[in-house]
């Protein structure tokens, strides 16, 4: 899709899924659109096919805060695998084929290392097709239908998926900043910086869902992009903005960090699925990775209170596994 300079836009959402539990990775979803200049909101503009309500999943695909999505049920494992494979169907390259292709669906500069998902051994377990949870037949109608009115509205998806980090890298990060927000904050700042080398010759217009008690961020976003001029244009427990400029290389990115982030925009929205998709189909992989060595093991979410008491639970796996602790446990 072309379209003369100045008429269009790419917008970017970032958020989380997984920052507290004990155990399990931390993701990081992300979408990236362009959109006409005058396009208005994304959902108002897809909502033939598109809505914000649980309730009506049964006829449009679901974008929302991923809370309101998914639920622990048949309904709403398929409303959120839905939402996550027909837009990424959308994509040059299709959709994953498999779970181990959902981790690589961020660009190699941005995935995590090889080395750190071999350190655990469930990620052998992630599902060997997809979707999982949903008859192909009905994503595909679907996805033709998505694609049919995203053509329509001169909207096109350039980019999404999820950046996952394993418990070891977590862990090995907490140790060299002593700050799970500065650990956070640097898994942000490789997909701000992907943005930024990718589309930042557009009008790039970034949305990140904030998370804990930060809520001034120029002098981190001065040092990740040093050489150029950042302006801070407002800050506020409810929301920070700030433009990054370079304007003899011609690039620019106007980044706002916000409270509920998904409610605001669209891409946030998706990137919240992406990321819980992304972590609910890692923690399949991990049950069953401990369930291959105690099949009468109850399986877990990884949040804190189960989490507990499943690492007694598991004691008998546990040993079999002989796994480093931070491999397995999240030390903050």
């Amino acid at each position: 899709m072309s379209a003369p300079a100045g008429t269009t836009r790419v917008v970017c959402g970032i958020d989380e899924a997984g920052l507290g539990p004990l155990l399990g990775p931390l993701c990081l979803g992300y979408s990236i659109f362009r959109i006409p200049t005058k396009g208005g909101d994304l959902w108002k503009r897809l909502e033939s096919e598109v809505t914000q309500s649980a309730r009506d999943g049964l006829k449009r695909i679901v974008v929302a805060d991923s809370k309101k999505v998914y639920a622990r049920n048949a309904r709403g494992r398929e409303r959120l695998e839905t939402t996550v494979l027909t837009f990424l169907n959308l994509l040059k390259g299709g959709r994953p084929s498999c779970g181990a292709d959902l981790l690589r669906t961020p660009p190699p500069t941005v995935r995590p290392r090889a080395a750190d998902i071999a350190r655990h051994p469930w990620y052998e377990h992630l599902a060997e097709t997809v979707p999982i949870w949903t008859p192909p037949d009905r994503l595909a109608i679907r996805a033709a239908k998505l694609r049919r009115v995203m053509e329509s509205v001169e909207i096109e998806l350039l980019d999404a998926g999820c950046r996952l980090a394993p418990a070891y890298e977590l862990n090995c990060s907490f140790e060299a900043t002593d700050n799970k927000s500065r650990s956070v904050m640097i898994l942000v700042l490789d997909l701000l910086k992907h943005f930024w080398n990718s589309y930042s010759t557009e009008e790039l217009r970034v949305v990140v869902d904030r998370q804990g008690g930060r809520w001034r961020y120029g002098h981190i976003l001065h040092e990740a992009f040093q050489g150029t001029s950042l302006e801070v244009l407002d800050e506020s427990p409810q929301m920070s903005r700030y433009l990054i400029d370079d304007p003899e290389g011609g690039r620019r990115m106007h980044v706002t960090f916000a409270e509920r982030g998904e409610e605001r925009a669209f891409s946030v929205a998706l990137g919240s699925c992406m990321a819980k998709y992304t972590r609910e189909l890692s923690m399949e992989a991990f049950n069953a990775y401990f369930t291959s060595l105690q099949p009468d093991l109850r399986p877990t979410a990884g949040y804190t209170t189960d989490g507990r008491r499943w690492l007694k639970d598991a004691a008998p796996a546990l040993a079999t596994a002989q796994l480093q602790d931070r491999v397995l446990l999240r030390e903050r």
